[in-house]
């Protein structure tokens, strides 16, 4: 039986594998990718995580894998399917073969929901990106856009207003979803354009996003938008399938649990983009992780 058992390699997971390794605790990491790191890995530049300015997204997690590895913690790859809390014991399935462990931390992350549009893929890093609050800054006096019409599209396009020359906010709808104190603050900005009853259909550029085709959905009529950046806030999904009907959450999936990250089932932790709180970004991930298995390092010793 294993004292922990982390699932996720992301940057909350990996940290909470150093953490709970160096409490000498006999833990595994189970990740569904053949790579460590998660969604960092897709991220061109990381300007935000303390002292390492400018670092790229891959190399910051090869850094973090490389930390966990130094300290020989066991890694697996495979898919779970299924976590069962048994008291004392919680059971995880991993490709068929069940496994034990005294505690769980899931770090499964949260997923952005996507245009789906041509160019898109290509360019993620690269001009495309899903936080406005990490790579906005890279974007200083530039011409962006945001695309969404709810409340994290209408912040986003607030904060890049601040620091941009130029921004559009491209919703299909022809009135806005987001909170009305939202919208008032963002119509009195005089750099945003707001693009009502309009979607991106392809996202064009070489090596970086360089315009927009979008297509208006009253007219049908389709015009290019020259941006050098587009922020998509159209949604965001948790990945808490494996314990939503365990564990408390909110209404949009997220895990309810403190800073400790405790859940409300004892022996069971959640880290990462996974939990409900406000700001979701590598250093809040590397918190969790660190948290977390000092949680569960204490329940594993009071057992």
């Amino acid at each position: 039986m294993y004292d922990l058992i982390i699932i996720g390699s992301g940057p909350a997971g990996l940290s909470a594998a150093i953490y709970g390794k160096r409490a000498g605790l006999n833990l595994l990491v189970v990740e569904k990718a053949p790579m460590s790191g998660g969604q960092v890995l897709n991220t061109y530049e990381v300007d935000n995580y303390p002292g390492m300015p400018g670092i790229n997204g891959f190399d910051l997690g090869m850094q973090f894998r490389a930390h966990a590895d130094k300290l020989a913690v066991e890694f697996r790859e495979g898919c779970v399917t299924s976590i069962e809390n048994q008291g004392d014991k919680k059971l995880v399935t991993v490709e068929g073969e069940l496994l034990e462990s005294k505690t769980v931390i899931l770090a499964s992350g949260a997923e952005h929901a996507h245009l789906n549009v041509p160019g898109e893929e290509k360019l993620s890093g690269r001009g495309v990106s899903y936080c406005a609050t990490c790579d906005g800054a890279f974007f200083r006096g530039r011409t962006v856009a945001v695309a969404g019409g709810g409340d994290v599209a209408l912040e986003d396009a607030i904060y890049l207003a601040g620091i941009c020359e130029k921004v559009y906010l491209i919703h299909r709808r022809d009135e806005l979803r987001g909170a009305q104190v939202l919208q008032q603050e963002l119509k009195a900005l005089p750099n945003v354009e707001f693009l009502y009853s309009h979607i991106v259909t392809e996202i064009q550029g070489e090596n970086e996003v360089e315009n927009l085709r979008i297509k208006n959905l009253k007219t049908e009529e389709e015009f290019d938008l020259v941006v050098e950046g587009i922020f998509v806030a159209v949604g965001i999904r948790p990945d808490s399938t494996l314990i939503k009907d365990m564990v408390d959450c909110d209404e949009g999936g997220y895990v309810l649990a403190g800073e400790d990250c405790s859940t409300n089932v004892p022996g069971l932790y959640v880290a990462g983009d996974i939990r409900k709180k406000p700001i979701r970004q590598i250093v809040t991930a590397a918190a969790d992780g660190a948290n977390a298995a000092v949680s569960a390092g204490n329940y594993v010793n009071k057992k």
